[in-house]
């Protein structure tokens, strides 16, 4: 697979943070998981049934010690989700996405959550969702687990340069151009 980046931008590989300085392109050679900086949402942001559900599945994804606990988290979003819908294509979508997430294919589950978006708008606009829950306290935590692409990465401080350093030049043994 091949995945272009912008400067700047990163990528969440295998559960590990990446940053590009300028434009490049990545080849994935063989099966990775990943997950591009414009996919990622913030536990702020998941202020819906859909997009909690989206966040808990990301956390499956970019931080794999967190797994566990996202998936269950998951899987009490995903069972709400379905006791509150009577909509078939809803459902299906959930149905899908689990498929996705039980064999391993994080990313395509993502990518069929984030297209269900537009659906929930509609039904929440019509009245025929249940109404917008507080983010659960359990994206919260998990939040606080994991890096957020926002967050300036912590630099350690630059040491001074040392003061009683003699010159290379006096260190090294004087050369006589007669010898």
């Amino acid at each position: 697979m091949r995945l272009s980046l912008r400067a700047g931008e990163r990528i969440y590989i295998n559960g590990a943070v990446l940053r590009v300085d300028r434009k490049v392109a990545i080849e994935l050679m063989n099966d990775a998981t990943f997950l591009l900086e414009s996919h990622v949402l913030q536990a702020e942001d998941a202020t819906t049934p859909l997009r909690q559900l989206y966040f808990a599945a990301q956390t499956m994804l970019i931080d794999p010690a967190q797994a566990a606990s996202a998936r269950v988290l998951y899987d009490g979003l995903r069972d709400g989700l379905l006791a509150t819908t009577g909509e078939a294509v809803l459902r299906d979508g959930l149905a899908a996405a689990h498929a996705l997430i039980e064999g391993g294919r994080l990313f395509e589950a993502l990518k069929l959550i984030r297209g269900l978006y537009p659906l929930e708008a509609a039904l929440m606009k019509a009245g025929d969702a249940p109404a917008v829950p507080a983010p659960a306290p359990a994206l919260t935590a998990l939040a606080r687990r994991t890096r957020s692409p926002e967050r300036p990465r912590e630099r350690t401080a630059v040491r001074p340069p040392a003061t009683n350093r003699r010159s290379a030049h006096a260190a090294l043994p004087a050369r006589d151009p007669e010898a």
